[in-house]
């Protein structure tokens, strides 16, 4: 039997970023190989593929699992914490390990259904579009056919250890990164009236985008926006030509993203024009919401209550407003998308976050997401074989 604590442990001391990880893809290469299944791998990025066949042909049912990093140094204190500058602070080294387990537990049950389970380790979920590759890229083919279902898994740093929240309907948000970059002219900090200050501009625009927000998210449509980055200037004595804000708007819908994005940029163009500086903006990932469909709300609630009792399993109430590129695997399939409470700590007391550098996960969690998965596939192939509702 794998480990998978000791391989989420592995997999969280070197992780690595966007689409080029090839240390954490060998690390599961290697706790897949025993099984001897083909392993595919792609030429373009890191991306892994299995499939596990059961013993008749049948339907396809894709499970995933994202693979990347974050650019962040770790202060979580743990003994098994990254050794090289990056961190898995989104818990995506549990999502690998957990769907590693849920392989080898296919492997074993392949009697119990027919068709193919398509298991795919994705790269580049954190910005880099990974998910948009490997669509493109048609991983389905590997089995021949469009999978009937997608599903997949994402733990949660904050919320109770254990307990799995779905809904039907947006489980995350829509999200929108983009840059503001404010164009003015340099000068000496002496001569300001010779310049055109971006610095003092660009927070003109900061506190204009949060009065927006203010006054435009309403609680049944929520507008979150942060600018998680300000780049200006070299020296104290030296006024720059150019400031550069990187934001992210996130949304329960895309329409309402969209039209923030419109708003602000028109907002932060008005700014910049009124102090004589020009703007220029640029979208980056632009990404729907992740929306489970009402038979995977149902399989996913029925799943987890036989498999860990009903009072394991919530309904979310509103979506997170975090976001998730797996939401392309839903649009093209349908399924579900499943939250995972794996909080460290009194939670009487405010935890960090995922994309913190101090977050923790439980990895107890880990055996019974790989039951979860598996269970998950082995239930939407059986309900597509036998033509009955999930």
């Amino acid at each position: 039997m794998i480990d998978l604590i000791e391989l989420r442990r592995n997999l969280h001391r070197t992780p690595e970023l966007a689409l080029d990880l090839p240390m954490t893809r060998q690390l599961l290469v290697d706790a897949l190989e025993p099984l001897g299944l083909a392993i595919h791998t792609s030429a373009t990025c890191s991306s892994l593929a299995v499939v596990v066949p059961g013993t008749e042909p049948g339907p396809t049912v894709l499970l995933r699992a994202d693979m990347d990093g974050l650019p962040v140094v770790e202060e979580s204190g743990e003994e098994f914490s990254s050794i090289n500058g990056n961190m898995h602070a989104c818990g995506h080294d549990l999502h690998m390990a957990g769907l590693v387990g849920a392989i080898h537990q296919l492997h074993r049950r392949r009697a119990e259904f027919a068709g193919d389970v398509l298991a795919v380790f994705q790269p580049g979920e954190e910005g880099a579009g990974g998910a948009e590759l490997m669509i493109s890229e048609k991983t389905h083919l590997l089995t021949g056919q469009k999978p009937v279902a997608s599903y997949g898994l994402h733990v949660l740093s904050f919320a109770e250890a254990g307990i799995f929240f779905c809904r039907e309907g947006e489980v995350m948000g829509a999200a929108m990164l983009f840059e503001l970059e404010l164009l003015g002219r340099g000068g000496h900090a002496a001569r300001p009236h010779t310049a055109l200050d971006p610095i003092s501009t660009a927070a003109l625009v900061v506190q204009a985008i949060q009065t927006f927000v203010a006054q435009n998210s309403a609680p049944g449509d929520p507008i979150v926006v942060t600018v998680g980055s300000i780049t200006a200037g070299t020296a104290a004595n030296v006024i720059p030509s150019r400031a550069l804000l990187k934001v992210s708007l996130r949304a329960a819908s895309h329409a309402t993203a969209r039209a923030a994005y419109a708003k602000i940029r028109g907002i932060a163009t008005a700014i910049a024009e009124s102090y004589g500086l020009g703007l220029r903006a640029e979208v980056g990932p632009d990404l729907g919401p992740t929306v489970t469909d009402a038979e995977g709300a149902a399989l996913v609630r029925r799943t987890v209550a036989q498999l860990h009792g009903a009072a394991r399993y919530r309904d979310l109430v509103v979506p997170e407003m975090i976001s998730e590129d797996f939401s392309l695997f839903l649009d093209e399939t349908g399924g579900a998308f499943v939250l995972v409470g794996a909080a460290v700590g009194d939670q009487s007391q405010p935890l960090p976050t995922n994309h913190s550098p101090e977050a923790r996960f439980d990895d107890s969690v880990v055996p019974d997401m790989s039951s979860l998965l598996a269970e998950l596939a082995i239930g939407r192939l059986n309900a597509a074989t036998n033509g009955t509702a999930c």
